[in-house]
C-alpha cells in the first residue's frame, strides 16, 4: 500500500467535515466518500456521478460502535454478522435514524452499512468518527474503480481529493444482506456468498429481481445496466457463437475476455487470458474491462463463467455489464 502521510488523511477529514468529496480506497473497490450526515454533500456525491437518486449509498463506518449510531435496530443477527465479517466486504441492510441523512437512502427507511477492510479507509473512518457514504467513484453505470488512477481517469476534477492505497484486493463490490425481512435476503452478491452467511444466522434467500432505475431500491446493483463498459459488450457461453461473432467481423477490432480456451485471432482480434479461478478473475475483471474499453474495440465479448456458487457475484456483474451474445443488434 502507498504510504499516505498522516497530514493527507487530516486534510481528507477536514473535507468531509466541511462537505467535501474525498475518494478512498477499500478491499473492495474505489469509494466517492461525503459526510452521511450532510444533504448537500450526499447530493454532490450525485452530481459527481450523474447517479439517479433511486440509487442508494453504502454508508461506511469504523466498526460496531459506531453502526449502532446510526441503525434504529441492531438485531442479534447483524451483530453475528459484523463479528464474523467486518472488517470485511459485506454490507448490512438496518432500519436508519434520523442523523443519516435521506438522500443516503433513495428516501427510505433503511441503511446499508460496512465496515471496509482497508486500513487506510479504517484510519480515515476513525479519525472523522461518523458515517461516511461511498458509492464506488466512478460515473454512474460505469465500470468501478479499482485504482486511483481509474478514479482520476473517470472523475477528474469532480472529486476533491483522492486517497491512494494501491489496488483493491478484492475487485468487486461488497455483498449486501437486509435483515428487514422475515429471511434475511442477500440483495447484491458479493465475495461472501450464502454458504458463507447461512451458518452464522440460519436461512439466507438471494433476490434475484432487477429494478427500475424509476424505483428506489434498497441497496445498489440492482438495476439492470450497471459496471458497464462504453464499448459494446456481450457475453457468451459457447465458443461457437464466439466464433461466429469473430468471423463476421474480421477486420474488426474485438477484445475477448476468455476462459477456456484461446482461439487463434484474426486480424484485429484480442484474446485475453482471464483467471479461472473466482476470486482471482474478480480481483481482476474491472481493471480488464477498464483496460479493452481503453483501446476502443468495435466490441468486447466475455467468455461466461460456470453457473455455479462460487461464481455467483462475477455472473452477477456480468449479468449487468453485457448483454447476451445471442441479443446483439443485427
Amino acid at each position: 500500500m502507498p504510504l499516505v502521510a498522516d497530514d493527507v488523511i487530516d486534510q481528507a477529514v477536514r473535507l468531509l467535515r466541511d462537505g467535501r468529496l474525498v475518494a478512498f480506497p477499500t478491499e473492495t473497490v474505489y469509494g466517492l466518500g461525503a459526510d452521511a450526515t450532510n444533504s448537500q454533500a450526499i447530493r454532490a456525491i450525485f452530481a459527481a456521478k450523474g447517479r439517479p437518486a433511486t440509487n442508494p449509498l453504502i454508508v461506511h463506518i469504523a466498526g460496531i460502535e459506531q453502526a449502532r449510531r446510526y441503525a434504529r435496530q441492531w438485531p442479534e443477527a447483524a451483530q453475528k454478522l459484523a463479528q464474523a465479517f467486518w472488517p470485511g466486504p459485506l454490507t448490512i441492510v438496518l432500519p436508519r435514524t434520523d442523523a443519516i441523512v435521506p438522500e443516503v437512502s433513495a428516501g427510505l427507511d433503511t441503511v446499508g452499512l460496512r465496515c471496509p477492510r482497508h486500513p487506510l479507509a479504517l484510519e480515515l473512518l476513525r479519525r472523522f468518527d461518523g458515517p461516511v457514504a461511498a458509492p464506488s467513484a466512478n460515473r454512474s453505470n460505469r465500470v468501478s474503480p479499482t485504482t486511483a488512477q481509474h478514479v482520476r481517469d473517470e472523475l477528474g476534477d469532480r472529486v476533491d481529493l483522492i486517497l491512494d492505497g494501491g489496488a483493491c484486493d478484492v475487485g468487486i463490490e461488497s455483498t449486501v444482506i437486509t435483515l428487514c425481512g422475515e429471511v434475511p435476503t442477500i440483495l447484491r452478491p458479493g465475495d461472501i456468498g450464502p454458504e458463507d452467511l447461512a451458518p452464522i444466522i440460519g436461512e439466507v434467500r438471494v433476490m434475484s429481481q432487477v429494478l427500475s432505475e424509476k424505483v428506489a431500491s434498497f441497496s445498489p446493483g440492482q438495476h439492470r445496466v450497471h459496471y458497464s463498459p462504453v464499448t459494446p459488450c456481450y457475453r457468451f457461453s459457447d465458443w461457437q457463437d464466439a466464433e461466429e461473432y469473430l468471423r463476421e467481423h474480421v477486420g474488426k477490432s474485438v477484445i475477448v475476455l476468455a476462459l477456456s480456451r484461446v482461439t487463434p485471432p484474426s486480424a484485429g482480434h484480442h484474446v485475453v487470458a482471464m483467471p479461472t479461478d473466482p476470486d482471482a478473475y474478480a480481483r481482476h475483471l474491472y481493471a480488464a474491462l477498464r483496460s479493452a474499453d481503453a483501446r476502443k474495440p468495435s466490441a468486447i465479448l466475455i467468455e461466461s463463467p460456470a453457473d455455479a456458487a462460487q461464481w455467483l457475484a462475477v455472473r452477477d456483474r456480468l449479468g449487468r455489464a453485457a448483454r447476451p451474445l445471442s441479443h446483439r443488434p443485427a
